[in-house]
């Protein structure tokens, strides 16, 4: 026995020998094999087929010698070629990974496929309810998105002419009067169409307009007010001159203002729009107070709550819990559409009253609240905000506070940012403004635009699979949400696939930092800190703008909001 059990030993070294001997004749150092690369052709890497029909995938593999390959679906392999050949006899959506491995490496890139019964052309491109302005002599631009164009047809007419069969289309004319545009798409499938209308306008003519938030503003002596319209139109050149109380302060191109005042009282301040063709003014009260103890301090009672106990607005981005109150009856889902904002906040109250999570969305989505008190500041940590964070699922919310300066009851004083680690970062954007446009029919992306001429989509998909994750309370065909937008941790991981990557502290719904948060840390408009003796309200915004696969978009999930003075001890 012995001796077998030595001879086995020598023919197992003799055979390490070999392979050592081998694979430094024939392979390369680790140092010499490259990482493969994997590229698909489709936009975002997704697909879109019509049912029973062969989908031919042909990524192409960069540094691939020697590679072995699988397609993955539903954790079974499909295939083991370079290609695969798709196909479905049901409708869905599909998510296939492929994995390339050489001797040193492995990666591999998911895609996701859409089955449908049908792929008629879809064409999604904002239009202003009114139509489009164009300046005489100047061009308009026109870049539809269209779904599922793949030989398709195209037809731009002008007043019953055609003119353009190109999906992208240059409008111009240097002659002023009203334009009926027609935009159709057609496949075999089916056809899509636009019809709008275009005025072409002299200057004069085309009319000046701007958006603000609000008339009337109540502060502390010493804070900052940043006063700016929320949306400019048409200003053509303008000149921006602001007063107050009837002395002019300033006077430049931008329409932007910092208020302050260490005096109290009462200030009428005016901004006056003047370009070459129209006057335009704005009248805005600001009332300084100099005494924090004036002002509207509630104290606690042996009846108050530690928890928030009133939802005052309720206002999700788009997402795939969003419209998702549902029940199970006889065997299916059965959804509530809520047509009231005040029927969405007693939905999120019931919701945190229960410490279920409170869904906010994509990019801007946000919940205020208000306690039966104030939370006092006493230098350290006041406020926890509960959320469902784990590692690898972070979706940071910016959280925002208030004081009921006027004394109101209301939330509609100014907003204070709880400062967090991404402060004043430079790939951090203040002021970012996000549009969602209400989907043309069920079960569709809902397609967004933001203020710094990116657009993308929140997808649809097959896991919330009611018909559209736009709010049902929102009755307008677009809304626009502003905030604070973070980098987005958002990375796809060779090993651990999507992970949303946690941010240092100051976030709710982030994992790895405390759910606390100190009033200590509010900033200004201008990032300045603020001294707030006590706030009323609070608010939470996501703030993100990503998707992260089948997973869905990166949305804050809010559980509770929590007096944290009256718990730490």
């Amino acid at each position: 026995m012995r001796e077998i059990k030595l001879l086995f030993i020598l023919l197992m070294a003799g055979v390490i020998v070999l392979n050592a001997c081998t694979k430094s004749v024939e392979e390369p150092e680790n140092d010499e094999i490259k990482k493969p690369v994997i590229t698909f052709d489709a936009e975002e890497d997704i697909y879109r087929i019509k049912i029973s029909e062969n989908l031919l995938l042909e990524p192409n593999v960069e540094h691939n010698e020697n590679a072995v390959y699988r397609w993955i679906m539903d954790n079974e392999i499909i295939g083991t070629d370079i290609s695969h050949t798709f196909i479905s006899d049901k409708t869905g959506q599909f998510f296939v990974r492929f994995e390339v491995s050489n001797s040193v490496y492995t990666v591999d890139k998911e895609i996701r496929i859409d089955v449908l019964q049908k792929l008629p052309p879809v064409i999604t491109m904002v239009v202003p309810e009114e139509g489009f302005l164009v300046l005489v002599g100047s061009e308009k631009e026109f870049t539809p998105t269209v779904l599922y164009a793949d030989n398709a047809e195209f037809e731009w007419i002008l007043d019953d002419e055609r003119v353009a069969d190109t999906k992208d289309w240059t409008f111009s004319s240097d002659q002023t009067g009203d334009y009926t545009i027609v935009f159709r798409v057609e496949n075999a499938d089916g056809n899509d169409e636009l019809t709008f209308n275009i005025t072409v306008c002299d200057p004069e003519d085309i009319p000046f307009s701007w958006e603000w938030e609000r008339d009337d503003y109540r502060i502390m002596a010493g804070r900052t007010l940043v006063l700016a319209p929320l949306s400019v139109a048409n200003a053509f050149n303008a000149v921006y001159t602001w007063k107050i109380n009837g002395e002019i302060v300033q006077e430049d191109e931008s329409p932007e203002f910092s208020f302050a005042s260490a005096v109290a009282g009462e200030y009428e301040l005016t901004v006056t729009m003047d370009n070459e063709y129209v006057t335009v003014s704005k009248i805005i009260t600001v009332i300084v107070s100099d005494n924090e103890e004036d002002l509207y301090l509630r104290e606690i009672t042996e009846e108050s709550d530690f928890s928030a106990n009133k939802v005052w607005e309720f206002l999700p981005a788009p997402g795939q819990f969003t419209n998702e109150d549902r029940v199970y009856i006889n065997g299916e889902w059965v959804y509530t559409f809520y047509e009231t904002m005040e029927e969405a906040c007693a939905y999120a109250e019931e919701r945190l009253a229960q410490t279920a999570f409170v869904s906010l969305g994509a990019f801007g989505g946000y919940i205020t609240v208000g306690f039966d008190h104030s939370v006092v500041n006493d230098g350290g940590y006041n406020l926890q905000i509960l959320g469902n964070a784990f590692d690898g699922s972070s979706e940071p919310g910016i959280v925002w506070v208030m004081q009921d300066e006027n004394g109101d009851g209301l939330p509609n004083d100014t907003w204070y940012e709880l400062k967090g680690s991404e402060h004043g970062k430079p790939e951090t954007i203040y002021n970012y403004a996000v549009t969602y446009y209400r989907p043309e029919s069920p079960q569709m992306d809902i397609y967004w635009t933001d203020n710094h001429g990116n657009d993308g989509f929140v997808e649809w998909n097959i896991y919330h699979r009611h018909d559209s994750y736009y709010p049902n309370w929102v009755k307008t065909n677009s809304y626009t949400l502003r905030g604070t937008r973070l980098q987005s941790r958002t990375v796809y991981s060779e090993i651990n696939g999507w992970r949303n990557e946690a941010f240092e502290w100051g976030y709710a719904d982030n994992y790895g930092s405390p759910n606390t948060f100190r009033i200590s840390d509010a900033v200004d408009q201008n990032g300045n800190p603020v001294e707030l003796k006590y706030i009323d309200f609070v608010k939470i915004q996501t703030g993100v703008q990503a998707m992260a696969g089948i997973l869905g978009e990166v949305s804050t999930e809010v559980l509770g909001v929590r007096d944290y003075n009256m718990i730490k001890e």
